[in-house]
């Protein structure tokens, strides 16, 4: 990412807070620090002259209160820096999970997931050091370094040129070092990254690896990738400490140079010594933002790689919305059911069902049937917006990807349970559960012996298959009810069932349907199938019946 990227001004917009105040504050404590030099440099020359304490008590007081107005603004901008960088941060993230949510299953399911949740998670608090320590700095720099400058030369001309031949050879060495520390930060990450898919996949195959005894030889892996995690990190910590050197000897050289020439011509008598101790207390002024950009950005640097991460998704998902087909024109039912109108699903832009066209009136169960890989579920995350699609879809009069999702209650294949109770898994996403809505949704999901309060790890786990089934089941009817949602959408919902269950679910779905929904289901067993007002059978790309 570069110093500062544009890109935070358009992801989030609290960041043009937090620049405004930033340079409002970085005004003032300049200004401040011009103050507190003027001060020092007149008691010290007036005290050489010969004047009293009683005669100088005023610019002792006036100089406590300048350092006390340093210390006030110096604690404002760090609390501006945290408190902006917390809003900014909160809605970079909000950002990047819409646009996964955008994205879709599709997008998520051909990455690693420990690398979307590594950004979302570790990566957006890294940029608590970027808003924390790097921006503030960088801020000051632009401000403060231009107007420190301007009053050296006014008062020194040939202090002031020195210090802007001087002053480029900071950004320079803070250029070479930077390249090198970026390209050991991208290592970092990747091998954080490594680390990260890697414990998560062997913590997902544990029970696999237990049951065939190969679970130790994991052991030796994990720690092959944490080692090269620490190599990488301590590279970056070396980096970090090199670059703080080199930049401290540059601004060191400077200023002794500057004060080298000032003290010669004082010992000549070609300056005042008021101008000569003003300008020797500015010097070191002028170089310390630049020197604290380069010192704080390794600080900031893991962040920044995150951040570039977080972008990339963000630009993927406004890409997908500004590349996706214009709905075709007709195809809208005159009632808010489902219509599929000519829709041809594609992959990696290769067409893999439709053109598909077909319409589900409210009141009405249909069954979208076919062998397996025809291209059932394709149908369905394009439905939901989740794959790329040709023709037009419309759910509930409205044929835009989050118009329709608002539209549509859904249940996939996998439960895709999270840990917490049975009722929470069921209300999922509702702020304010409805205790009775829960209870009706599980006894119509054929899942009423199941106890709403009852816990349930994560996948499902402490459920059977056919139980964390019928919840997602459950989770969808609620959603239903709750959101008045015209469309029910579920995806082999009775695959892991007995017949008895199956039944007793077929008849909600039946009765669901009667009550004025439009009730697609996805599967190709008999008693779903014999359910049906009406059949889809889909059999391959450009082969529907």
């Amino acid at each position: 990412m570069k110093p500062f990227d544009p890109r935070l001004l358009r992801y989030a917009s609290a960041s043009r807070g937090t620049l405004a105040a930033g340079g409002l504050l970085a005004i003032v404590q300049t200004a401040a620090g011009l103050a507190f030099a003027w001060l020092v440099t007149q008691l010290i020359v007036r005290a050489i002259a010969g004047e009293d304490l009683t005669a100088l008590s005023g610019l002792i007081a006036a100089l406590v209160l300048v350092v006390i107005g340093r210390g006030v603004v110096l604690w404002l901008v760090d609390a501006v820096a945290a408190r902006g960088g917390a809003r900014v941060i909160g809605q970079l993230r909000e950002r990047l999970m819409s646009a996964v949510a955008t994205l879709g299953p599709g997008w998520t399911a051909s990455r690693n997931s420990a690398d979307v949740t590594l950004v979302a998670g570790r990566g957006m608090e890294a940029l608590d050091g970027y808003f924390g320590k790097y921006l503030p700095q960088l801020i000051m720099t632009a401000v403060a370094t231009p107007i420190l400058v301007l009053v050296i030369g006014w008062q020194d001309l040939t202090s002031g040129i020195i210090i802007l031949l001087t002053l480029p050879l900071i950004p320079l060495f803070m250029v070479l070092v930077g390249w090198a520390t970026q390209a050991a930060q991208k290592r970092q990450w990747t091998a954080l990254s490594t680390l990260s898919r890697g414990f998560l996949d062997v913590v997902g195959g544990l029970s696999t690896l237990k049951l065939f005894g190969r679970q130790h030889r994991q052991e030796g892996r994990i720690r092959s990738v944490s080692e090269d995690y620490r190599v990488h990190t301590m590279k970056v910590l070396r980096m970090s400490f090199l670059s703080g050197f080199v930049l401290e000897l540059a601004a060191s050289l400077s200023v002794a140079l500057v004060a080298v020439t000032i003290g010669l011509r004082l010992v000549a008598g070609d300056m005042e010594l008021s101008v000569g101790l003003f300008v020797l207390l500015l010097a070191p002024e002028a170089f310390l933002p630049l020197r604290n950009v380069g010192a704080s950005y390794h600080a900031a640097a893991e962040g920044i790689e995150a951040a570039e991460n977080a972008f990339a998704v963000i630009e993927a998902a406004e890409n997908a919305d500004a590349t996706a087909p214009a709905p075709a024109e007709g195809g809208a039912p005159a009632e808010p059911g489902l219509a599929f109108a000519g829709v041809v699903v594609r992959y990696d832009g290769q067409p893999v069902v439709g053109p598909f066209t077909a319409v589900v009136a409210p009141g009405r169960l249909a069954v979208l049937s076919a062998p397996s890989g025809a291209g059932k579920s394709s149908l369905v995350s394009a439905a939901l917006g989740f794959a790329d699609a040709e023709g037009t879809i419309v759910a509930g009069r409205r044929s835009d990807a989050e118009g329709r999702r608002s539209a549509i209650a859904w249940a996939g294949q996998r439960p895709g349970l999270i840990a917490g109770t049975i009722a929470s898994n069921v209300a999922l996403g509702d702020p304010h559960p409805e205790r009775t809505a829960v209870l009706d949704a599980l006894h119509d999901a054929a899942a009423g012996e199941l106890d709403p309060d009852a816990s349930v790890d994560a996948g499902g786990a402490g459920l059977s298959g056919g139980q964390a089934q019928r919840v997602a089941v459950a989770r969808a009817l609620y959603r239903l009810r709750t959101r008045d949602c015209p469309v029910l959408i579920l995806d082999e919902p009775t695959s892991a069932l007995d017949a008895a269950t199956e039944s007793a679910l077929m008849a909600s779905l039946r009765r669901i349907a009667d009550a004025g929904s439009a009730v697609l289901v996805v599967s190709h067993r008999e008693a779903v199938v014999a359910a049906a007002d009406v059949i889809f059978e889909v059999e391959a790309a450009d082969r529907v019946r």
